[in-house]
């Protein structure tokens, strides 16, 4: 089973209070793929400038990730750099080069237009509207926004969601999209609006899932040490549509069940943690499938009851 990833591959740079590197690997397409790939065959959409280092494209290769959807074009990488609090709950976006990324313009190739799973990394609503629209066969579609799109792009958002089967946002952007304060209610609305499921990212206190007419919460895993979430909450996405994926989770035929969704949540929080033990990409370096399994199991024993 196949996932098609549409976002940004990036360069970083990054301060916390345990260091700074000035130029790594970063971008959503880059962190939900490299989850994602722990479970499924992934396919990356993106672009790059020919700035892309050589050795960061055989990383992602290693990983067993498909680049063919990675387009190159003259020019530099979009980049990003910011700088964390003391307890790293609030960062500063320092700066914020688009470069050959605000020429973005997705194409796929025939490859992945029959994939059964898609994730749509926060981009323009439009963009993500047209992706969707170039693929057939799919089982499960949805992805990701932020408060921009929402505020000033409400109604071009709401009609990319419309057809999407799940959503992963924040809880000040579900309340924000939403119009309501009390999560709940605002899940009940933003199901109305198309996605029948929604995950409620809640950073360190872990994330709630609501699917029709349940919902399941799962807390944060507890770290020892923090040391860069950047990319957590992308990571996140890509443990959850992975595991799917790897169940062949699909709705449409009757292969649904909310064990299934509710493990994927915790193996989405599972790849976030180990996201944040490193710099940037790098704990992807070594992390196998048998230390996310074990943590999966810690997961289990410390909320079974």
């Amino acid at each position: 089973m196949s996932v098609v990833v549409v976002g940004s591959v990036a360069y970083d740079g990054i301060e916390t209070p345990h260091g700074r590197v000035d130029r790594t690997l970063g971008g959503a397409c880059t962190y939900i793929s490299l989850a994602s790939s722990y479970f499924a065959k992934t396919n990356i959409v993106a672009v790059v400038g020919d700035d892309f280092a050589k050795e960061d494209e055989e990383f992602l290769s290693s990983r067993g990730i498909d680049l063919e959807g990675l387009e190159r074009v003259p020019g530099k990488s979009f980049f990003w750099s910011g700088v964390y609090s003391a307890d790293m709950n609030d960062r500063t976006t320092l700066r914020t080069d688009l470069n050959v990324f605000a020429g973005f313009d997705p194409k796929l190739p025939a490859s992945y237009r029959t994939a059964p799973y898609l994730i749509l990394g926060n981009i323009q609503p439009a963009l993500q509207r047209s992706v969707r629209e170039q693929m057939n066969g799919l089982r499960l579609a949805g992805g990701d926004t932020m408060n921009y799109w929402i505020k000033d792009y409400r109604d071009e958002l709401l009609g990319a969601i419309r057809t999407w089967d799940f959503l992963l946002i924040n809880d000040s952007e579900a309340r924000m999209l939403s119009g309501e304060n009390n999560l709940k209610r605002a899940a009940a609305k933003i199901h109305d609006m198309g996605p029948h499921t929604l995950v409620i990212k809640r950073g360190e206190y872990g994330a709630i899932l609501f699917h029709r007419d349940f919902h399941f919460m799962v807390p944060g895993y507890l770290l020892e040490e923090v040391f860069d979430p950047t990319g957590a909450g992308d990571c996140f996405a890509g443990g959850f549509i992975g595991y799917l994926a790897e169940q062949g989770y699909d709705l449409k035929n009757g292969h649904v069940g909310g064990k299934e969704l509710s493990r994927a949540v915790i193996y989405g929080s599972v790849m976030g943690s180990f996201c944040c033990e490193k710099f940037g990409v790098d704990r992807f370096r070594t992390l196998t499938r048998a230390e996310i399994d074990a943590r999966f199991n810690e997961f289990k024993a410390f909320t079974e009851f």
